[in-house]
């Protein structure tokens, strides 16, 4: 990926770069990262785990369990943006060493906004974390009507991994809108990654079930079984 995870660039080790050549364990640490990364959304799982595993090898060797909680922090985010949503055990394990931004951003990728503080997240997640967005309930929105629901709250995140990752986080707190339900599916869909599709499809599908849109239905389904015919 030309950009692996701008959406965490906290969680991507940066925070060890020095003006000297960096240490062979950070070099082949981020390498395995964007490995795992790529893998995972590919629907590689057993890829996956083995560039994982080697990440947090070379992780260990520092000794810091700040940086390794990230890097199991970037492995959940990296789920919830393919719908997996779990808790971070590996992550809350080492939760105590983490610094407050990325223990911030594991309550952001959770859904619990209540109490976040939105100057801590990576700065294109933090018009979605405002006092009025994290206090909105779903009734108010359901008052709102069909123009506020067709309007995207996605869109102005650029980069695809970090949109699908605010929209599997978004989605744990309220309904998403037809218009970010079809930003999450089309995003997963431009960068050929199957795992997030698939999911995404998925919501898809059921909604339109529920709608009785038959034809859409139909097409969506049409999409899935393309999907799998891939593996």
């Amino acid at each position: 990926m030309r950009r692996l995870l701008p959406l965490a660039a906290t969680l991507l080790l940066v925070a060890c770069a020095s003006a000297p050549p960096p240490p062979e364990w950070q070099g082949q640490s981020f390498a395995a990262l964007k490995s795992y990364t790529e893998a995972y959304l590919s629907g590689n799982t057993r890829v996956a785990e083995v560039e994982f595993e080697r990440a947090k090898a070379e992780v260990a060797r520092t000794g810091r369990p700040d940086l390794m909680a990230r890097i199991e922090l970037l492995r959940c985010a990296t789920q919830v943006a393919s719908l997996v949503v779990a808790p971070c055990t590996a992550y809350h394990a080492l939760a105590q060493d983490a610094v407050a931004a990325d223990q911030t951003y594991a309550s952001f990728i959770a859904g619990r906004w209540d109490t976040l503080q939105a100057a801590q997240l990576p700065m294109h997640y933090r018009a979605l974390v405002t006092p009025s967005q994290a206090q909105t309930s779903l009734t108010n929105q359901l008052q709102q009507g069909a123009t506020a629901a067709s309007q995207s709250k996605l869109k102005q995140i650029e980069d695809p991994l970090a949109r699908l990752v605010a929209a599997g986080a978004l989605i744990q707190r309220e309904p998403l809108s037809s218009a970010d339900l079809d930003l999450a599916v089309e995003t997963a869909s431009a960068q050929g990654w199957r795992r997030p599709l698939i999911a995404w499809l998925g919501v898809q599908l059921k909604r339109q079930q529920t709608a009785g849109e038959a034809g859409a239905t139909a097409k969506t389904q049409r999409r899935i079984d393309l999907v799998l015919q891939s593996n």
